[in-house]
């Protein structure tokens, strides 16, 4: 079967998928193909099935013809996405150590005085671009002070990384993704040589100015980070650490003025703000695919064998949408009793800025909706541009969302 994935409204396509061909081989430009999982369950499974590898090593060959990734890596360097147990274990355990749930906690007063700063500044106008005013600089600051990053330099990493991880698959995109990997890579090289010299490591990691400096001292632990390790991480976690936060919200705040009774009820009980973010983030959450994985040997998914060397996508989207696991899953529903959901993936790379990415979007989305209750889009939906890069985008979002208030 041939599906057309709309940008603007893919989970049309993505319900045929679900009751056609749940999973499903598809094509693209210069020898690109991948297989779709899109059903709940099987999708659950996918994400923590070992045969389903993260490291490069097990990527199909126009993969590595067209340098998506080397045998050493994926875009982002060495990291938690490129790496099985026993690796996976190791480099989990370490960054789990410098990005703990104490130091988590301890941002809430500084994202709320970010958030209510930057809507201070949206106070003197009547129009906005929300993912300029708010929905990026919140989730960019957080990540640069929690970092140890100049501000200065958030454009020239956001750029770098949107080229980075959904390339288009032309000559000029990836040609732009190699450049902006050795970008990030020299940035990152950067970072950890500036906090090597200022770094006690005699200081226990809550205590230390910021997580590199964390990741730094943990680099020097037996059976620590490899340089290459340490820097891939940084950039794993700069990267995450902003790009899906910044959907999360401008995704969430579409959908809740698309559906004005929604927005209206979050209103009205600002209390059912931790819901309607589990809920914003089923019904269209920042990460569209799972990061790709790749088939280790012949592996049946839904009656369906999936050829080893194959890169497999596990559709995220489709997969929060089935009724068979969340009914009615198509229509939003703030006070839904909320069934799990994969928007933060599941198994051994469940993302580990979760409750950073959670605390952000109740905070941002909680204080908008009350100091702003004339909400309202300022062009009609179908104007909505979406951001599209083809076969192998992960990345699900808005290029603006202009807003009246």
């Amino acid at each position: 079967m041939t599906v057309a994935i709309d940008r603007a409204d893919p989970y049309e396509a993505y319900k045929r998928l679900r009751e056609q061909a749940p999973v499903h081989r598809i094509e693209g430009p210069m020898g690109a193909e991948i297989w779709l999982v899109s059903r709940y369950e099987d999708a659950r499974a996918a994400l923590s099935d070992p045969r389903l590898s993260k490291h490069p090593r097990h990527a199909p060959q126009w993969v590595r013809d067209l340098g998506l990734v080397t045998e050493s890596e994926n875009p982002l360097g060495v990291n938690l996405l490129s790496t099985d147990p026993p690796d996976h274990t190791r480099l989990r355990r370490l960054v789990t150590s410098a990005f703990t749930r104490r130091r988590m906690e301890a941002l809430r007063p500084r994202v709320q005085q970010i958030t209510d700063a930057l809507l201070d500044e949206m106070a003197g106008g009547t129009e906005a671009d929300l993912l300029a005013a708010l929905a990026f600089p919140l989730p960019v600051t957080v990540i640069c002070e929690l970092l140890g990053v100049p501000f200065a330099d958030r454009h020239d990493f956001h750029r770098n990384t949107r080229a980075s991880i959904s390339p288009e698959l032309t000559p000029e995109g990836l040609a732009a993704q190699r450049e902006a990997r050795r970008w990030m890579r020299d940035y990152m090289t950067g970072l950890v040589a500036n906090a090597r010299v200022r770094v006690d490591p005699t200081l226990p990691p809550d205590e230390l100015p910021d997580l590199v400096s964390a990741l730094v001292v943990a680099a020097d632990e037996r059976d620590g980070l490899s340089e290459d390790e340490l820097v891939g991480m940084i950039q794993l976690l700069l990267v995450a650490g902003h790009e899906t936060t910044v959907n999360l919200i401008g995704n969430g705040m579409l959908a809740l003025l698309c559906h004005p009774d929604q927005l209206k009820l979050l209103r009205e009980r600002p209390e059912l703000v931790v819901p309607a973010i589990e809920e914003l983030l089923r019904f269209d959450g920042p990460v569209e695919r799972a990061t790709p994985r790749y088939t280790v040997q012949d592996v049946e998914i839904a009656g369906v064998t999936i050829p080893a060397n194959s890169m497999v996508s596990v559709v995220l989207a489709a997969a929060d949408h089935d009724p068979a696991h969340a009914p009615q899953g198509d229509q939003l529903d703030i006070t839904r009793a909320t069934p799990s959901h994969l928007a933060f993936g599941h198994g051994l790379h469940f993302c580990l800025g979760a409750p950073l990415a959670r605390l952000e979007g109740q905070i941002a989305i909680g204080t908008l909706v009350r100091r702003f209750p004339d909400l309202a889009l300022a062009v009609s939906p179908e104007k909505l541009r979406w951001r599209d890069n083809g076969i192998t985008s992960i990345i699900r979002g808005l290029e603006e969302l202009p807003i009246r208030y």
